[in-house]
């Protein structure tokens, strides 16, 4: 039981990592603007390496996954992040820094597909662990624009990637001492008695769930990385002066992604006990409605609206990792969550560009506009999910 736990916890501050990390440049990039000068669209287009590494290295991830010990593959995930965010703190011009998003991308790209895989083994109900686990991947979202924001504040943009370094180096190193990962024997995915069967499904509904999952992963995506970069910006405009800076942009930011995260859990309950596909409707409608409101506030309703919009965002989150778990045998599931996050991941490489082109066209409402929409057509093609009595059934 302490060994579960312990493993648990580290994939908790795993996730935590990797989407910290992800975050660190957008909110690096108010800064940078500051003290190079530039334009805000220009300055956060390296991001883009960083996704794309992101996406492009989840498939190959998710294959490692399943033939190599997956606990090696998190310790390369915190020295790669660390290795990354080091060469993005010394970059001497823009190649060099596109190279260490690059890199943090890259071994970000590892968690999903493995870490997912490993939170899932041995449970039979999974919403739960998935939303506590969500919880700490999206307050490695909150977390970014404050610590960003207060390293930049502090010691200048590079200081945002320095001390994280450091402190993902040092993680990674205590982690293979304390757990003996290097040393272990060779095996990939442990399969537990108290596993859950797959939940098999006919041919017509595979075909079902692969494209409303495919269409959830795709729009959702765009969504979730979209609003989590341009946060900072639309906070920082909107409510900058009243913030004081960008220590209290950053701060505000985070209090609103922080409380946001929290919804996962509740999330999961639901999950465990209600038909997936009338909370994944639910959560969808809200976001689009939520998300258009959010493009047109202003003033303290603002923080309201983005903390309920973000909350509706994250929510959806764990519902995905959910319908993989109760549909893929643990032998071949880091692949199957790879290609899922391939999807979602994938197109968040879409998100920066989009962010940077549309806000410099349209602002932000054409951009929260946009966002919305995604969301209504998740919450059109949830109802077509299959019919989930047959996988309570399982469950129960």
């Amino acid at each position: 039981m302490q060994a579960a736990t312990a493993r648990f916890a580290v994939l908790n501050l795993g996730h935590f990592y990797t989407h910290l990390f992800l975050l660190l440049h957008p909110t690096a990039v108010l800064a940078m603007q500051r003290e190079l000068g530039g334009a805000y669209g220009d300055l956060l287009l390296p991001s883009t390496a960083a996704f794309v590494a992101f996406g492009a290295g989840t498939l190959p991830a998710g294959w490692l996954g399943d033939r190599w010990p997956r606990e090696r593959l998190l310790v390369a995930l915190f020295l790669g992040l660390a290795l990354g965010a080091g060469l993005a703190a010394t970059a001497s011009g823009p190649g060099m820094l596109t190279l260490g998003l690059a890199l943090i991308g890259l071994s970000a790209s590892i968690y999903h597909p493995v870490g997912i895989a490993m939170v899932v083994e041995g449970r039979e109900q999974v919403g739960r662990a998935l939303g506590i686990n969500g919880v700490f991947g999206n307050l490695g979202v909150a977390a970014a624009p404050l610590v960003a924001g207060g390293l930049a504040a502090a010691f200048g943009w590079r200081g945002a990637f320095a001390a994280p370094a450091l402190v993902a180096a040092l993680t990674g190193l205590l982690y293979a001492a304390l757990l003996g990962c290097v040393a272990r024997p060779d095996h990939t995915a442990p399969v537990s008695a108290h596993t859950s069967a797959p939940r098999p499904l006919g041919p017509r509904d595979r075909r079902r769930l692969v494209l409303v999952l495919g269409t959830a992963a795709f729009c959702g995506g765009l969504v979730f990385h979209g609003t989590t970069v341009v946060l900072p910006k639309l906070l920082e405009a909107r409510l900058g002066s009243a913030l004081g800076g960008l220590l209290g942009v950053g701060a505000l930011a985070t209090t609103i992604l922080a409380g946001a995260a929290f919804a996962q859990i509740g999330v999961g309950h639901l999950i465990d006990r209600r038909p997936i596909r009338a909370v994944l409707c639910a959560l969808a409608a809200a976001q689009a409605v939520l998300l258009l409101a959010v493009g047109f506030g202003a003033g303290p309703a603002l923080a309201l609206l983005a903390l309920a919009a973000m909350a509706a965002v994250f929510g959806e989150i764990p519902i995905h990792d959910t319908l993989v778990a109760h549909h893929a045998a643990s032998a071949w599931r880091a692949r199957l969550y790879a290609v899922k996050y391939v999807l979602s991941l994938g197109v968040s490489a879409l998100a920066v560009p989009m962010v940077a082109g549309l806000h410099h066209r349209g602002g932000f409402p054409v951009l929260f506009a946009i966002f919305a929409t995604l969301a209504a057509v998740v919450a059109v093609a949830a109802p077509w999910l299959p019919q989930p009595r047959a996988a309570m059934a399982s469950a129960r």
